[in-house]
């Protein structure tokens, strides 16, 4: 997500945006009471201090644990934003229902009766504005944001980096949590030591348990050698396993077992190695819906959830765009007497569906290609397919005024295309490459050359 500014002593100087100077942020803060069910009497406050969701249901993972056994072992999640109660349906079996009505996403503002199986809650508003402290820092390691939603997460991340606790890291692709798990390896004591990073989803099935665990020589066809896997690798320090959402079922107790124990089995290996890894995961994916639904174990999850952040999309972080985008900016050579005000209120005004990974993409291609790349960026990654536009019409009369020859011209809208192309199908499946090939009709090794291609 960019680097911050140095004031020489290591300290972020980056300037807060415009709406971002408060030091306290202000919240509601709401009583929650069981009226009905096994549980009556029960209470519970959500006054939004903490930066993870709170879980309602029978699990032993969730912070409202119920014995009604018509509730789903995580039945819904409850967080604040913008003082408003958010309740979300985890796919739950028997449903959520507010006020008689079954929903899966609802704002609720005290009042309201909230049902989930047996179980009934009445909703109150007990305090209108809890001041919630915040950090003053403008960053936390190469993290840049100083906006609200940012500087709730930086005193969690300050004692995270210190602890050795497993955390997982959620949010959306392109929220930067791969930089803030590095942060947190930089910024704790193992900063010395390695820092491994296993992508659950750029290894092929079959070779998955191997990379994780390591290998024998001759366990299987093409072991030539022995081989240390990413748990070996990072003795001394720290693991990151990306797209945790999406390890094979088979692979999670393995998982489990290796995190439990501190010790690896490689692949055709009969012997235990012991391993001092510190273990954080990241994940796109909602990890509560997954294990309702049986595609993640929930006794993995409860292991790996010892702590949990959720990194906010940009599109609610208010005023990092401009402070990204400056950043961004300077980091590709740009000139600030060059930063127009006209494409930042562009800039401003987009939701952003790929988060910062996208902006850092589109202020390196306006400084690549000027006015070329600007048409329209909410096209960029809107997700529709392509058709006529004043934007497109705009590229091909550049490429065309260029004077260039044919084939280079011809190269050059083909790029564009390209880029296009590729940056709006993956918007439209979340990131997901796979998806992403399907839907385009391509192999998905043939998109990532289209991908690796357009970077150049």
């Amino acid at each position: 997500m960019g680097e911050p500014l140095d004031g020489g002593d290591g300290t972020a100087t980056v300037a807060r945006p415009r709406g971002a100077t408060e030091q306290l942020a202000p919240s509601a803060c709401y009583r929650l009471t069981v009226t009905e069910g096994p549980d009556r009497g029960l209470t519970f406050v959500v006054d939004g201090t903490s930066p993870s969701r709170m879980l309602v249901g029978q699990s032993p993972a969730c912070a409202v644990r119920l014995s009604d056994r018509q509730a789903s072992r995580r039945h819904l999640a409850l967080d604040l934003e913008e003082r408003r109660l958010h309740v979300v349906d985890l796919g739950s079996t028997n449903g959520t229902r507010v006020n008689g009505v079954t929903v899966r996403d609802a704002f609720l503002e005290g009042g309201d009766k909230l049902r989930l199986g047996a179980t009934a809650l009445s909703v109150e508003v007990i305090a209108e504005a809890t001041a919630i402290a915040v950090s003053e820092r403008a960053g936390f390691g190469r993290i840049v944001g100083a906006s609200l939603e940012m500087r709730k997460l930086y005193p969690l991340c300050e004692r995270l980096a210190a602890a050795s606790v497993t955390v997982i890291l959620e949010g959306e692709t392109g929220t930067g949590k791969e930089l803030l798990a590095e942060a947190l390896h930089e910024e704790g004591p193992r900063a010395n030591g390695p820092f491994v990073v296993f992508d659950c989803t750029a290894i092929p099935a079959n070779l998955l348990e191997s990379d994780l665990f390591g290998h024998e020589r001759g366990a299987f066809t093409g072991a030539l050698a022995t081989r240390k896997g990413v748990f070996e690798q990072a003795h001394g320090g720290t693991l990151l396993i990306d797209e945790i959402g999406d390890l094979e079922l088979a692979l999670q107790p393995k998982l489990l077992r290796a995190i439990e124990r501190s010790e690896v089995r490689r692949v055709g290996g009969n012997e235990p190695i012991r391993v001092d890894v510190r273990v954080l995961c990241a994940t796109r994916r909602d990890l509560d819906h997954e294990v309702q639904q049986g595609r993640f174990r929930d006794d993995l999850f409860h292991r790996l959830a010892v702590a949990r952040i959720e990194l906010p999309p940009l599109r609610r972080r208010q005023g990092d765009v401009e402070l990204l985008a400056r950043v961004f900016w300077r980091e590709h050579g740009g000139d600030e007497s060059e930063f127009g005000d006209a494409m930042l209120a562009r800039w401003t005004d987009y939701d952003w569906p790929g988060n910062v990974r996208e902006l850092r993409n589109a202020v390196a291609r306006h400084l690549a290609l000027g006015d070329l790349a600007d048409a329209d960026v909410e096209a960029v990654a809107s997700g529709l397919p392509p058709v006529p536009s004043p934007g497109a019409e705009g590229i091909l009369e550049r490429v065309l005024a260029m004077g260039l020859p044919y084939n280079s011209a011809r190269q050059r809208l083909i790029r564009e295309f390209e880029r296009c192309f590729v940056e709006r199908v993956l918007a439209a499946h979340g990131g997901n490459v796979l998806r992403a090939a399907l839907a385009s009709g391509i192999a998905r090794r043939q998109l990532q050359r289209v991908k690796a291609r357009i970077r150049k």
